[in-house]
């Protein structure tokens, strides 16, 4: 069975001949109204600039370091904060999905799945999210090569998908550290897959903070990767964006400060234009 590209998320295509897009949101769902908030400043950067954007966040960090780090809302909760979102802004929005079942629920109210790269490769769990009919984003094991996710994409033609896009969030390089090969972009395009570029979790440094307990990072090289990676063509970005990041719950090291995506963005769109030419 081939697959779609461009893939139809919402309102918002990526892929072949579309513009760049955007994948964006705060790393976890924190209490309050942090993600409300920031569903609604990324909706007006974006409409400004007239990026396609598709909100993120997660209700669970199921694979966080220390048993004692906060994880989210938990699945209801963060359900009913996603609808919240979708009511208010109108952006489609996208969520992980860490267990099979767990997929039907989430594809209720979400419109692309999630697959995070620690199980990029778990057979069962790729069915259960093709099996929804929603569009699936898988991002590639950092223990994975660029044309391994050739068989993930098989898998999820086979199984029925609304669509999928693969995301490059780095390649595990020795203890705590990750590397980005920018030829993975197009390597993985060939496998007929749009393909994202997460400029966030790619500046981790994984088990690099509090003793180990905790997960570090460079905030600082997340344009230097996002250019590059618009440069070497992929279809859209991924970034992980917080008011204040030094306070974020989850991630915070390796996430872009919001006040910081405007000019990014502007340069990222510059750099587009330029090699499209």
């Amino acid at each position: 069975m081939s697959l779609a590209n461009p893939v139809t998320i919402g309102p918002v295509a990526i892929g072949n001949g579309r513009p760049l897009a955007l994948i964006a949101g705060p790393c976890v769902m924190e209490p309050g109204d942090t993600t409300r908030r920031v569903a609604i400043r990324l909706k007006e950067i974006c409409g400004e600039l007239g990026v396609p954007l598709i909100f993120k966040a997660s209700f669970d960090k199921a694979n966080r370091t220390s048993r004692s780090s906060y994880r989210g809302p938990g699945l209801a909760a963060g359900m009913d904060v996603f609808r919240a979102v979708k009511e208010e802004t109108g952006l489609p929005v996208t969520t992980d999905v860490h267990e099979s079942i767990q997929a039907a629920p989430i594809a209720e109210v979400v419109d692309l799945l999630q697959i995070p790269a620690f199980l990029a490769r778990q057979t069962d769990l790729l069915e259960a999210v093709a099996a929804t009919g929603r569009p699936v984003n898988v991002k590639k094991g950092q223990f994975m090569a660029p044309w391994d996710m050739r068989n993930v994409v098989d898998k999820l033609a086979d199984f029925g998908a609304g669509g999928v896009l693969l995301t490059e969030r780095g390649t595990t390089f020795g203890y705590g550290r990750l590397v980005n090969d920018m030829t993975a972009i197009p390597l993985m395009q060939e496998a007929g897959a749009p393909v994202v570029f997460d400029a966030t979790h790619s500046v981790q440094l994984p088990g690099g903070g509090e003793g180990g307990k905790t997960t570090a990072g460079r905030r600082e090289m997340i344009p230097t990767l996002a250019r590059a990676a618009v440069a070497a063509g992929c279809d859209a970005l991924f970034l992980e964006v917080h008011p204040d990041p030094d306070r974020a719950l989850s991630d915070g090291p390796n996430s872009l400060r919001l006040d910081d995506l405007p000019a990014l963005l502007s340069l990222l769109l510059r750099i587009r234009a330029a090699v499209a030419g």
